[in-house]
């Protein structure tokens, strides 16, 4: 098989690379990325493309041949110049599966999210059947509802072509932690300190839980999507949802139960000072996502979890506080000018 994976670089897409480059039935895969890295692969060839501005041509000459296109390409940032991550995560998208159809690929995996649902229980788990309009407020999920809704209408019109849309919960690892506290924290949070014993008390928000996994796991997942003869959605996640009493297990903390309004308001006060990267918006997203039921990636997939939610988090811990990364653009430790570079660029206005 031959496989094309947009975002080869980044936290699942190095993870997908590892795992498709295990597998004897890959012979060779294609990554797309818009940096060139020093990080590579036996099986890997590198092609620097940024999709948010890529011609059909370009993006034919990647797909011709191919045995399945898998799309993970994604800006987290800038979350305040929503416009940007439009063009790229949505225009790009659209883009990508033009290009499949007119090549003919046999098979599209994408990578939706949790964050493509619409609100639901935290008592309960939904099926891939829940509702995928997203969150309104929060550019992220309003960009993976309306790929929903692309790929829908890619489905029906390519008929001959496999569709896969997974939906991970949030992914962590020890080398995505710097990437993740760029994308997320800023270049204000101490993250030396957040380790076990340093933090006193963890904020335990009832309506405050989500699902997350191990990087390693999604790349497994999307590995089997793209080699076994499956279709449709699958939701994949640890088993467990992530909540503040698990966060305050790892850190040795106590935990303290607090509206997620109080934190809410603690979050907009900082977006609004532009100390954080992350907005109110995205909070309000993950405050309504529902918890997922992945019986049908265990059953249909065959996939099952590796590492358990609380293994996940406690890498990335580590990985903050040791500023842990890897040979990529995306997952590099640092970057150009350290945190002083960070604040050159703006916070949440770097892509």
């Amino acid at each position: 098989m031959r496989v094309v994976v947009t975002g080869a670089t980044g936290n699942i897409g190095t993870s997908t690379v590892e795992a498709l480059g295990a597998d004897p039935d890959v012979s060779s895969i294609i990554g797309v990325a818009r940096r060139e890295p020093r990080w590579s692969h036996p099986k890997l060839r590198i092609e620097t493309l940024d999709l948010g501005k890529a011609d059909d041509a370009a993006l034919d000459a990647l797909f011709e041949d191919a045995d399945v296109v898998v799309h993970l390409a994604w800006l987290f940032q800038p979350t305040r110049d929503p416009v940007t991550t439009w063009r790229n995560n949505v225009l790009g998208s659209v883009r990508v599966f033009e290009a499949a159809g007119r090549c003919a690929v046999p098979a599209l995996v994408y990578s939706s999210s949790v964050g493509a649902y619409s609100p639901g229980p935290k008592d309960r788990l939904v099926s891939e059947e829940w509702p995928t309009h997203g969150w309104p407020g929060a550019a992220y999920t309003r960009e993976k509802a309306y790929l929903e809704r692309a790929l829908d209408a890619f489905e029906a019109e390519h008929t001959g072509t496999r569709v896969v849309r997974l939906r991970p919960g949030f992914v962590f690892r020890r080398e995505s932690a710097s990437q993740q506290r760029r994308l997320f924290l800023g270049p204000f949070v101490p993250a030396g300190l957040l380790r076990p014993g340093l933090v006193p008390v963890v904020p335990n928000p009832r309506d405050l839980r989500m699902q997350v996994l191990h990087s390693s796991d999604a790349g497994q997942a999307f590995r089997l999507a793209a080699v076994r003869d499956v279709r449709g959605a699958f939701n994949v996640a640890a088993d467990e949802p992530v909540d503040g009493r698990l966060l305050a297990g790892l850190l040795g903390a106590r935990t303290v139960r607090m509206p997620s309004r109080l934190l809410r308001s603690a979050l907009s006060a900082a977006w609004n000072l532009r100390l954080v990267p992350a907005s109110p918006g995205l909070f309000d997203a993950v405050v309504r996502l529902p918890l997922m039921d992945t019986t049908r990636a265990r059953t249909e997939l065959r996939w099952a979890p590796r590492y358990s939610a609380a293994e996940a988090i406690s890498e990335f811990l580590t990985g903050l506080a040791e500023r842990a990364g890897r040979d990529t653009p995306p997952l590099a430790p640092s970057v150009p000018g350290g945190r002083l570079g960070e604040l050159a660029t703006g916070v949440g206005r770097r892509p």
